[in-house]
């Protein structure tokens, strides 16, 4: 079974996971957020998935995510699920 796309609700405007043949599309709106490739090593995707989770979560005063680290991975898990990695 393969999962084709997930929309989260976010803070600022929903993001879209969508799959793409190289891993995953993520878009807010109009706008791409970033394109995650299963060949990626895991720390790129981390740190794709902070940016991700910036609108997913908002952020805090010094521009970082307002969430924990388990939540920036719950973010990246979700990405991962989508990509197939």
């Amino acid at each position: 079974m393969f999962i084709k796309s997930i929309v989260i609700e976010g803070v600022e405007e929903n993001v879209e996971i969508a799959r793409t043949d190289a891993g995953a599309l993520v878009t807010a709106g109009n706008r791409v957020l970033c394109e995650m490739r299963r060949d990626e090593d895991r720390e790129a995707r981390y740190a794709k998935a902070c940016e991700v989770a910036k609108v997913v979560m908002g952020t805090d005063r010094r521009g970082r995510p307002a969430g924990t680290n388990s939540m920036i991975h719950d973010v990246l898990n979700e990405i991962e699920r989508v990509a197939g990695c």
